[in-house]
C-alpha cells in the first residue's frame, strides 16, 4: 500500500492537512478577542475528529494572529501539541511605508521570521518550514546557512518550499544538507494546469508563476511530498454562488453532486478525492474555517481510494472540456 512521502520519512501520516489561514479574526489589526480563540480551538477539534493531525501556518496569515490564537488553544490544552505536526512558513513581507510588497529569503529573515513563529505558537521546535513563495534574489548558500543553524539549534525539524519550480528546487537543494520535504502548489479540480503537458501557471493575485515541466515527476523521485493549497477550489464544486458560470463549470458541479448523491457522500469528499486519487499521494490542505466543512471532508480518503480511474477521467475532462493532447 503506497504511503505519504512524509510518512516514509516518519514525519507525518495525516491525509489532509488543515490550512490555519482563517483562525485569527480577520486580516486587521485588531487584537485577538476570546471569541477568536474559542473559534480556533473548535475548529481544531473538528480537525483531530476527522484525522487530521497535521496543520499548516504562514508568519503573515492575519498579520500574524492565526498563530497567536493557535497558540492560545496549546497554552490551554498543551496535550494538543503531542497529536500534532505543526508547519509553517516565511518570506513573504508586507508593504513598510515606501517599501513595497516583496519577498525575503536572506539569512536574517528566515532567522527572524522561524523565532516570531514559534513565540506566536509558543512552542520550541516547528516540525517543518517552508519558503513562502520564490524569491528572485534568493541565494541557496544563505538559505542553506539559515536552514542549518535553524535545525542545529533544534528549532526546525525539516524544511521544504512552496511555488516553486524543478529548476528552483533543484538549485536550492544543492547547497543544502537537509533534504526538501514537501513543496506546496496550488491545485485543485478547477486548477488543471498541473496536469498539462506543457508549462504549469499558477495565477494569483493576478501574477503568474510558471512551473517547469516535470514538477510533480520530480517530486515523486525525490521523495517530496505534494500539498495542494487551494484543494477545495475555493468552494465552487460545493456551494459557492459562481457568477457567470461556464459551461464546463456547470457540468462539473452536475457531476461532483451527482456522484456525492450515488457514493452517499459529500461534495467535498468528491472535490478532494479526486485530487488524492493521483499516484503522487498529494496531500490536499483544507483552508475552510466552517466547522461543517471540515466534518464534509471526512469521507475524502475512502472515496480517493474507491475512485476508479473511468470516475477521474469523468471529472477531469468535464473541468477541463476535453481531454489532453
Amino acid at each position: 500500500m503506497k504511503v505519504l512521502p512524509l510518512q516514509q520519512r516518519n514525519i507525518s501520516s495525516s491525509r489532509l492537512v488543515f490550512g490555519c489561514m482563517g483562525l485569527g479574526g480577520g486580516w486587521n489589526q485588531n487584537p485577538i478577542t476570546e471569541k477568536d480563540i474559542l473559534h480556533a480551538e473548535r475548529v481544531v477539534d473538528t480537525a483531530l475528529s476527522i484525522g487530521i493531525k497535521m496543520f499548516d501556518h504562514a508568519d503573515i496569515y492575519t498579520f500574524g494572529k492565526a498563530e497567536k490564537v493557535f497558540g492560545e488553544v496549546l497554552k490551554r490544552r498543551p496535550e494538543l501539541r503531542e497529536k500534532m505536526v505543526l508547519q509553517s512558513k516565511c518570506g513573504i513581507r508586507f508593504p513598510e511605508g515606501d517599501i513595497p510588497n516583496r519577498y525575503d529569503f536572506s539569512k536574517e529573515h528566515i532567522i527572524a521570521s522561524t523565532e516570531g513563529i514559534l513565540t506566536r505558537l509558543g512552542i520550541d521546535q516547528l516540525d517543518i518550514l517552508l519558503l513562502h513563495r520564490p524569491d528572485p534574489l534568493m541565494d541557496p548558500e544563505e538559505v542553506a546557512e539559515a536552514f542549518d543553524m535553524l535545525q542545529q539549534s533544534g528549532k526546525v525539524r525539516h524544511f521544504g518550499v512552496s511555488n516553486m519550480n524543478v529548476a528552483q528546487m533543484r538549485f536550492l537543494q544543492s547547497c543544502c544538507s537537509a533534504p526538501l520535504v514537501a513543496n506546496q502548489l496550488e491545485m485543485n479540480l478547477h486548477k488543471l494546469d498541473w496536469l498539462e503537458t506543457g508549462v504549469l501557471v499558477n495565477q494569483n493575485a493576478g501574477k503568474e508563476y510558471n512551473f517547469s515541466d516535470g514538477i510533480i515527476e520530480h517530486c515523486r523521485i525525490e521523495n517530496i511530498q505534494i500539498q495542494a493549497w487551494g484543494s477545495l477550489a475555493n468552494g465552487i464544486y460545493s456551494g459557492r454562488e459562481v457568477e457567470n458560470p461556464t459551461d464546463t463549470y456547470l457540468k462539473t458541479k452536475q457531476l461532483v453532486e451527482e456522484m456525492a448523491i450515488n457514493k452517499e457522500t459529500t461534495q467535498e469528499a468528491i472535490v478532494l478525492a479526486w485530487l488524492m486519487r493521483h499516484p503522487a499521494m498529494i496531500q490536499p490542505v483544507i483552508g475552510t474555517a466552517n466547522e461543517q466543512r471540515i466534518k464534509n471532508c471526512q469521507d475524502a480518503t475512502k472515496q480517493a481510494e474507491q475512485m476508479s480511474r473511468e470516475e477521474w477521467y469523468s471529472l477531469y475532462v468535464a473541468s477541463r472540456g476535453h481531454l489532453m493532447p
